[in-house]
């Protein structure tokens, strides 16, 4: 590989995209600012996805995903947990970062992260125009059917195909994690979205692998994995941070708890060391196919992945 240091005007512009943040969620917005972050996140006290097993996501493939779009993303959760022999920097590497998010009785996120369960939704039963409490539903409704088990330490996630509208997807939000109460005694379990954004914002939620349709032009970098299915796998990241960090609001964040900045969206825009406001850093450049990226993972697959707010360094972590 080789390494990419185009530090003129890749994307000579800012992009500014609020965090549009309906009560009680947590949103993510993929922009090409650089953030200035002049405090660290802080702990509220309340319990984080440190289960001393593994974080078991639950994944409802909805619409039309083809195996080669769903491969990168199974490769992606495969490649959290760390390999013998496996060529550095790794996406085990990269999620090393977050063990240091302790609770308040000194256990750490979990370290291992597994595809525990999966389900297909080809028909698209509730359509293909979606309010996110229609989310909330669904996975309470493969709870409650046994399609998936009631797991509180675990992730739901609710990934949509470029087809598929979701209330607030591209206007401002890649995606979201929250939490809701389901039977019996209302314990809390944790659900997600992300949607593939490459037909509808692959400018906002692609990002660098695409340019927003406003602004001066800008060459985007080539993608791995294909522009929506790599904006998925950034912001699958983004929100898994979020959600093992701050699954219930009372994890650790910064600012308000209803627009909260998380171990990631803390960090926006950032992939590489040297990142600045339009510029994501300098990655690793594939000879043959000319793909940017910064961490190897499970079956020979590469990926871009979003710095991680250091707890340690104070800082915007990146994998080099």
């Amino acid at each position: 590989m080789v390494y990419m240091s185009m530090r003129s005007t890749l994307f000579p512009f800012a992009i500014i995209i609020a965090l549009a943040l309906a009560p009680s969620s947590h949103g993510l917005s993929q922009s090409s600012s650089v953030a200035s972050t002049y405090a660290t996140l802080n702990y509220h006290g309340g319990p984080l996805l440190s289960t001393p097993a593994s974080i078991n996501i639950y994944l409802v493939w909805y619409g039309n995903f083809p195996p080669q779009d769903m491969a990168p993303i199974h490769d992606f959760f495969a490649s959290l947990i760390s390999s013998p022999g496996q060529q550095n920097p790794t996406v085990a590497a990269w999620w090393s970062t977050i063990l240091a998010y302790k609770d308040k009785a000194g256990k750490p996120v979990s370290g291992r992260v597994r595809v525990a369960a999966s389900h297909e939704d080809k028909t698209c039963s509730l359509g293909k125009n979606i309010k996110r409490p229609q989310i909330a539903n669904y996975v309470k409704k493969m709870i409650d059917t046994k399609v998936f088990p009631l797991d509180t330490t675990g992730v739901y996630l609710f990934l949509t195909a470029k087809d598929i509208l979701v209330e607030r997807f591209c206007l401002g939000s890649c995606g979201f994690h929250e939490s809701m109460a389901v039977s019996p005694r209302g314990r809390r379990v944790v659900y997600a979205h992300v949607g593939d954004p490459e037909i509808q914002c692959p400018g906002i939620c692609a990002w660098p692998y695409a340019v927003p349709a406003y602004g001066p032009p800008g060459k985007p970098l080539v993608s791995p994995n294909g522009v929506g299915i790599d904006g998925m796998i950034m912001n699958i990241a983004t929100i898994l941070a979020g959600a093992a960090t701050n699954p219930f609001k009372t994890g650790y964040y910064q600012g308000n708890a209803l627009a909260p900045l998380e171990a990631v969206t803390a960090c926006p825009g950032i992939f590489g060391p040297g990142a600045y406001p339009g510029y994501p850093g300098e990655l690793m450049v594939d000879k043959l196919s000319k793909a940017s990226y910064n961490a190897y993972g499970a079956n020979g697959k590469k990926f871009l992945l979003p710095a991680i707010w250091d707890l340690k360094g104070s800082t915007c972590k990146v994998l080099a």
